[in-house]
């Protein structure tokens, strides 16, 4: 949700932190296409292709691009990949109109097949989480260990309450640019309630608001993809995750940070998860969090 920054750590991290920075979180990006059947795939990738593999899926809305803080801190031991969702970031949409979660995670893995993956860990962040919990059910044989960073289970009527009030809208982009302001309130509500569109006093998130430049960057994500955005956003509020979460066949790190919207569904989920473990992670919006972040998820990736 970075698009509209050259650098994604640099629209949310101060000068001297920046400055604080390791070599190991300078590492060079590299931005890659696969052509696929009637559609095509973007992903970034970073760390050396020599060490394990970690696929990592992002949230909605958003792309590959959110995830290159964290990729940057955890490629220090793994060759990191990123795959945009299809109909995110610069992956083709599907010609659906309701994909759901295992369509995406039929795409995923069509993506891994064509880069040539045999065996690697999984990472997912919220709607990512739920492509994992998918590939685990359908791949578990070629996937080592997942982490699950922000996995909700919403109860019949948590659901009912998001569809009924839009909370995965479809912009329509139109002559007045009404689209523009729609997308900027969407995401800069985001920040400051949960969920974005409930403006009580109760839902306040307390967090303030990041910088202008990383607002817009969400921003910019959003209308990049306003016509599609929505639909994985609305594959993941859809996912019976009470159901699919016991089927994971992997061992499972469940974590999030404090601040995270879904922190508290973490001891639902992995209740859920047979092989699973739990733990929070700092709130990953500096260097040394991002470092401290990274260090947990790969010390269980390394068990």
């Amino acid at each position: 949700m970075f698009w509209g920054c050259r650098d994604p750590i640099r629209a949310i991290l101060s000068f001297s932190d920046i400055r604080e920075q390791s070599s190991a979180m300078r590492t060079e990006l590299r931005r890659r296409f696969v052509d696929l059947d009637n559609w095509q795939a973007h992903y970034r990738e970073l760390g050396e292709t020599g060490r394990p593999p970690l696929v990592m899926f992002h949230g909605s809305p958003g792309s590959g691009f959110s995830l290159v803080p964290l990729m940057r801190a955890l490629a220090v031991e793994r060759h990191v990949i990123a795959i945009d969702s299809r109909g995110n970031g610069d992956s083709t949409p599907f010609p659906l109109d309701a994909p759901t979660i295992t369509d995406y995670a039929n795409a995923h893995w069509e993506v891994v097949d064509a880069i040539g993956l045999e065996r690697f860990d999984i990472y997912g962040y919220h709607t990512g989480a739920a492509i994992c919990t998918q590939l685990s059910i359908d791949h578990g044989d070629r996937i080592n260990k997942i982490i699950l960073d922000g996995v909700s289970v919403f109860s019949p009527d948590e659901q009912g309450e998001l569809f009924d009030n839009d909370h995965a809208p479809n912009i329509p982009i139109d002559l007045e640019g009404t689209q523009l302001l729609r997308a900027w309130n969407m995401v800069r509500d985001a920040h400051l309630f949960w969920p974005w569109w409930d403006h009580a006093r109760e839902n306040m998130r307390d967090l303030g608001l990041p910088n202008a430049e990383y607002l817009h960057g969400e921003a910019i994500e959003v209308l990049k993809n306003c016509s599609s955005y929505f639909q994985s956003y609305r594959a993941a509020l859809r996912y019976d995750k009470t159901g699919s979460l016991p089927l994971i066949n992997n061992p499972t790190l469940v974590t999030a940070c404090p601040t995270d919207q879904l922190y508290g569904f973490m001891d639902r989920a992995a209740d859920l998860i047979p092989n699973s473990e739990r733990i929070e992670h700092p709130d990953p919006r500096g260097v040394r969090e991002i470092s401290e972040t990274a260090r947990i998820m790969l010390d269980f990736l390394s068990r």
